[in-house]
């Protein structure tokens, strides 16, 4: 894994509860670009991420 993604994983899992605000605004995002055509896959894609890092979503 490259330095960069090593220290993108550090952050999320030492600021779990800023990863996953960021990773909501991300898929909102998406939602608002894609007409809310990929809503539910947009959503299980972040909340896949959000488990990963630090104690999954901190957000709901």
């Amino acid at each position: 894994m490259s330095d960069f993604m090593n220290k993108v994983k550090d952050f999320a899992d030492k600021h779990d509860k800023q990863a996953d605000q960021g990773l909501d605004k991300a898929g909102d995002f998406a939602d608002e670009r894609t007409g809310g055509k990929y809503d539910e896959q947009i959503d299980k894609g972040v909340d896949a991420i959000q488990a990963r890092t630090g104690e999954g979503d901190q957000g709901r």
